[in-house]
């Protein structure tokens, strides 16, 4: 078996509340870029990206979320929160610990939604947006109302992550049930137990099972969140619109998120967009179809004003 190729050497950096662990590639002089993962994923959905996008001169970050990787928490005492506001807070706490004023922001499933909560609620921070799947902002209040279900059968994770059960299967089973999760997500796609091997490793942190079941649970509205970003999720509640340049993408494979033409959600867009359909891609579309996703985070680039760094 083929050892798979990896990102780039660690590197760490302090926020309020988290020792943050990134990767960065390109010229430190470059307009950033943060590419932010998924769940149950890594910082290896970019390897094929972010070299792509640095040898166009750009400074490329690529975090690893809180509870995945090396990144961990300051304090045992901050609730290993999941919820859309902590992703998103991280995210500006990010950019303010490495000096960058603005930067691109590109992602998909978890990643995705972060960066469309700083789009939408710290439009002054991002220049330009990539996510997959359109508007990832989560309607809590609306989470109650079933869907098709065949769509609902490809989350089951989401009901087994709120029972007892689903914490031990997930501590349990980590490297597992993200196998079941890629092959539902991505039916086309195929990668091999040492692929999955090199993003199980970012599993192995300590507050991986406990932020994963937060973010469940507090989605479907089944958990309060962390009170420090009550006033966030107030916000978020409103379903804000994103008025910074956007370039969306949707896969045609994806198993669960069925691709449209962009304009179911072409409201929650007011600044200018593009939105792209991608063949044969699935739900972790930038490391199935690396060319479109480095495509749309230059095309969102040119669209989008160039940002200073502080």
């Amino acid at each position: 078996m083929t050892e798979p190729p990896r990102l780039g050497p660690v590197r760490t950096v302090r926020t309020d509340l988290l020792e943050i662990a990134y990767v960065e590639l390109g010229p430190p002089a470059g307009q950033p870029v943060l590419l932010l993962h998924g769940f149950p994923y890594d910082v290896h959905s970019y390897v094929d990206v972010a070299p792509r996008l640095a040898a166009s001169g750009l400074r490329v970050v690529v975090p690893y979320l809180r509870g995945h990787g090396p990144t961990r928490f300051l304090s045992p005492g901050t609730p290993r929160s999941g919820q859309q506001a902590a992703l998103g807070a991280d995210v500006v706490a990010l950019l303010d610990a490495l000096g960058i004023e603005r930067a691109l922001l590109a992602g998909y499933d978890w990643g995705g939604r972060a960066a469309c909560v700083v789009a939408a609620l710290w439009p002054e921070r991002c220049a330009g947006l990539v996510p997959v799947n359109g508007y990832l902002i989560q309607d809590i209040a609306a989470s109650g109302r079933p869907i098709a279900p065949e769509l609902e059968a490809g989350f089951w994770y989401f009901w087994y992550f709120l029972t007892e059960r689903g914490r031990a299967g997930l501590t349990a089973n980590r490297r597992e049930i993200a196998r079941v999760v890629w092959r539902r997500n991505s039916p086309a796609w195929f990668f091999d137990d040492a692929v999955l091997d090199r993003a199980a490793e970012a599993f192995d942190n300590p507050d991986y099972v406990e932020v994963v079941l937060h973010s469940y649970r507090h989605r479907l509205g089944y958990v309060e969140g962390d009170p420090r970003y009550a006033d966030l999720e107030r916000q978020l509640a409103a379903l804000p619109p994103i008025p910074v340049p956007a370039v969306t993408l949707d896969g045609l494979a994806d198993g669960n998120f069925p691709a449209t033409d962009g304009t179911p959600q072409a409201a929650h867009f007011t600044g200018p967009r593009h939105h792209h359909q991608v063949p044969l891609a699935g739900h972790n579309l930038p490391q199935e179809a690396p060319k479109a996703f480095a495509a749309a985070v230059l095309e969102v680039r040119s669209i989008a004003p160039r940002p200073r760094c502080v």
